[in-house]
């Protein structure tokens, strides 16, 4: 059956690639994006989708309740997928109020609007729900924090959150879980590991990594970089997310990883090597970046500064996606090294994306 899906946050990292990603693989569907297009989201991350019929895009804030119901009812909406949400940690801690705002007000104003169309009016004028699905996207960090030998996070962990931006997700977990224990929306939630790939903000490690070494800066790693870090490439958390929508039982949770463990200095160290390789092999890219010195002369490594740790860094994140494995099928398809050979190159040949997010950092 033809969906009509509303995507919050579908211009940030991950909603931008799993909006490509669906209407690539369900072309008869319907999408509406709703973005505020804060820092983090870019519109210029849909712009391949935009002459797509069954593409609509709305600028607004998911607080706006008024304006979530009219965008279900205008676009007959059956299944929203949740992705709008505060989500770099830094910011979390020298600026939490826009985390509690987004990440746990926004929650309850689409679960408050979600409730009203599917349940409420339509309860009052047929008796009976509508069919539909609240997705919500959630993070491995409202688990906490891992030991290196600890067993990998299961849907049955207790939550244990040790930031403001996990502590804001742990919150929202919870309300679309009370939502549907209370009042019988239908819901389903996806715990994911670290996202990296295409259209994903300069300021998070991996892009930061490669934007630096183009650019002949600093790479900072935090303390001893042995934080340890499971990496899923975006496509397959899009493809997992699929997974649940399609697949997945209502009320249940499901974790979805990478099987791809990193501590972060390790990632670094590949990013620099990687880079070293493209500059010894693409003289071109000297031209293009003449200020890569490190990366050009094979040795970006030396850019790398350790600094300050983060106020209560996580020492390791770990998914156990065995339940994602064993009841939808899924596994990831790119391993570490072919993902971030595709997220290199995707950077390398995208500087149009990415330079104007910088400006102002340079």
């Amino acid at each position: 059956m033809k969906k009509s899906l509303l995507v919050t946050g579908g211009a940030g990292f991950i909603g931008a690639n799993f909006v490509h990603y669906w209407l690539a693989n369900h072309p008869d569907d319907k999408v509406v994006v709703l973005d505020a297009l804060t820092y983090a989201g870019n519109r210029e991350s849909l712009a391949m989708v935009e002459d797509n019929a069954n593409f609509t895009f709305v600028h607004g804030d998911i607080c706006n309740s008024e304006l979530i119901v009219n965008l279900f009812k205008e676009h007959e909406i059956d299944t929203l997928v949740h992705f709008a949400a505060e989500s770099h940690v830094d910011r979390s801690i020298t600026g939490p109020d826009a985390f509690i705002e987004t990440n746990i007000l926004g929650t309850y104003s689409l679960l408050k609007a979600a409730k009203q169309v599917w349940l409420d009016d339509a309860i009052a004028e047929k008796g009976t729900p509508k069919p539909h699905r609240f997705h919500h996207v959630s993070t491995d960090e409202v688990y906490g924090t891992l030991e290196k030998d600890d067993p990998a996070f299961s849907e049955t962990t207790a939550y244990a959150p040790n930031s403001p931006y996990s502590a804001s997700k742990a919150a929202s977990d919870h309300l679309v879980r009370a939502y549907h224990h209370t009042y019988g929306l239908e819901v389903t939630t996806s715990n994911c590991s670290n996202n990296y790939g295409p259209f994903h903000f300069p300021e998070k490690l991996i892009p930061l990594v490669i934007t630096n070494i183009l650019y002949n800066k600093a790479l900072p790693v935090y303390g001893d970089g042995q934080q340890i870090r499971d990496w899923l490439y975006v496509e397959d958390h899009a493809r997992g997310i699929e997974k649940v929508l399609l697949q997945g039982a209502i009320g249940e949770n499901y974790n979805i990883g990478g099987h791809n463990e990193w501590a972060n200095i390790d990632i670094v160290k590949l990013v620099c090597k990687l880079m070293d390789e493209q500059f010894a092999q693409n003289p071109e890219l000297a031209s293009r970046f003449a200020q890569a010195t490190h990366a050009a002369n094979g040795c970006s490594a030396d850019l790398i500064t350790y600094v300050t740790d983060r106020p209560g860094h996580d020492r390791r994140y770990a998914i156990d996606a065995t339940k994602s494995q064993s009841e939808l099928g899924y596994t990831p398809f790119e391993s570490f090294n072919s993902g971030i050979s595709k997220t290199l190159n995707w950077y390398l040949d995208n500087e149009s994306w990415w330079a104007p997010l910088l400006k102002n950092q340079l």
